[in-house]
């Protein structure tokens, strides 16, 4: 069944454990979620931009710059639980009904043919393009791929980096797995010339889903490798779901401590 519809989910809390309230952190005027969700809504082919929230605040102002909000659980432990949780109300979005009224079957149609693309609420600088590109990603692969999403080629100085998440490529473009450390690993090479024999490649902290992939993510069985690595992917791969990937120059900023924000200021700042 061929993508027919897109949405965009934005999760977003507020109690960050290292950066509290970084959601609500000014940025060039502006608090950083409603960059996120401005962003977002320039983007070419989604149906709506939606923010996915526990925090009545962050719907309450979320609301006032015009954007819809669902509501969530406090206890979601990643973005995309959170999304999950959801994930029928999204789709709904995406065609502009109510997921109340749908039947088995009209509702398995409904998700298996809508792409829910998840973006962090802690990416400032989000690029519309790639949330575009994605959305046109699921439209021209046949069969359509259980998630997307963007990899860009690592420069030398990043790849020993754990903070730096690093994606391991098949010859298609299929993700095989995701890791803080290196991969692969260069036998008898010193790990500085690694780069000299090898690309590698990092992950943009955004994902495509097919709805009926999100819609099941509460049925993903446990993965010891997501708990290891702190990577929610980890879960679809150790659950035998594809992940496709596409190349983008560069990431987006994410802002998860103290420095980051006031890279994300300054940046703002030179921007203006």
């Amino acid at each position: 069944m061929r993508i027919q519809r897109s949405v965009v989910a934005v999760p977003a809390r507020l109690a960050s454990s290292r950066l509290p309230d970084k959601v609500l952190a000014e940025i060039g005027g502006k608090p950083m979620i409603q960059r996120v969700l401005e962003q977002c809504a320039k983007a070419q082919g989604p149906a709506a931009v939606v923010l996915c929230t526990d925090s009545t605040d962050l719907q309450e102002m979320a609301e006032g710059w015009g954007f819809p909000v669902l509501m969530t659980s406090a206890d979601c432990t990643s973005g995309s639980e959170r999304i999950a949780s959801v994930a029928d109300q999204l789709v709904a979005r995406a065609w502009d009904e109510s997921a109340d009224r749908w039947e088995a079957g009209a509702r398995a149609q409904r998700l298996a043919s809508t792409a829910v693309i998840n973006v962090q609420g802690d990416q400032p600088f989000l690029e519309p393009d790639v949330v575009s590109a994605m959305v046109e990603e699921f439209g021209r692969r046949d069969p359509v791929p259980a998630v997307v999403t963007p990899v860009y080629r690592l420069k030398p100085n990043t790849i020993h980096n754990p903070a730096v998440v690093k994606t391991l490529l098949a010859h298609d473009g299929r993700a095989l797995y995701f890791s803080r450390s290196a991969i692969p690993h260069v036998r008898d090479v010193d790990p500085a010339q690694w780069h000299e024999h090898t690309d590698y490649w990092g992950h943009v902290g955004m994902y495509g889903f097919r709805g009926d992939v999100l819609a099941a993510w509460d049925q993903l069985p446990a993965s010891p490798l997501e708990h290891l690595e702190r990577l929610e992917q980890l879960r679809l791969i150790e659950a035998g779901h594809t992940i496709a990937t596409f190349q983008v120059e560069g990431t987006s900023l994410s802002v998860d401590t103290a420095e980051q924000l006031e890279q994300a200021r300054q940046m703002a700042l030179a921007q203006a």
